[in-house]
């Protein structure tokens, strides 16, 4: 067993889903984190989970029995031209946050996608997301655009900060 404080990163497991899918519908109720206005069922989300190609993992970050975060690497566009770069996501559980989680998720992602053979990974940022947008400039994404007003969500519009790590240069 962990540490209490140590901070282990694995690939999900179905199991892993009800933790997932906790943590998630909370970033899609509470937050402007992602697009999602509605929550997911465990159902959807082990349907996606199953459905992961091995180039684009899904990790956990756990401390002992607790789950406190997980992020992936998803199909950044279907088309072929793009099958070497990968989308970033990551979720900290909310009573995990500003405990390192974020960016050892990060790391750990890098990482898998450099084990992948990727070229490079995309992450879109909510542009008022101030501790997303610092996670992952910590772990090495470089600002590649701004999009304005791209989505809505909670009635107000959105604008979007693009982030990438190029991981062959």
């Amino acid at each position: 067993m962990a540490e209490p404080n140590t901070i282990s990163i694995r690939k999900a497991e179905l199991e892993d889903v009800a933790e997932i899918t906790r943590i998630f519908n909370e970033a899609i109720e509470n937050s402007t984190a992602n697009f999602h206005k509605e929550a997911k069922s465990t159902d959807y989300m082990w349907r996606w989970l199953a459905s992961r190609q091995k180039h684009h993992p899904v990790l956990i970050a756990e401390s002992g029995d607790s789950l406190l975060g997980w992020a992936s690497l998803g199909v950044y566009d279907p088309r072929t031209a793009f099958n070497t770069t990968a989308e970033f996501s990551v979720y900290v559980d909310e009573t995990a946050r500003g405990r390192g989680v974020g960016i050892q998720l990060a790391k750990a992602a890098i990482q898998a996608g450099k084990d992948a053979s990727l070229h490079t990974i995309i992450a879109r940022v909510t542009a008022d997301n101030e501790a997303s947008l610092k996670l992952h400039e910590k772990a090495g994404f470089e600002k590649a655009g701004h999009l304005k007003q791209v989505g809505q969500k909670f009635d107000q519009w959105l604008d979007v900060c693009v982030m990438q790590y190029l991981l062959v240069q």
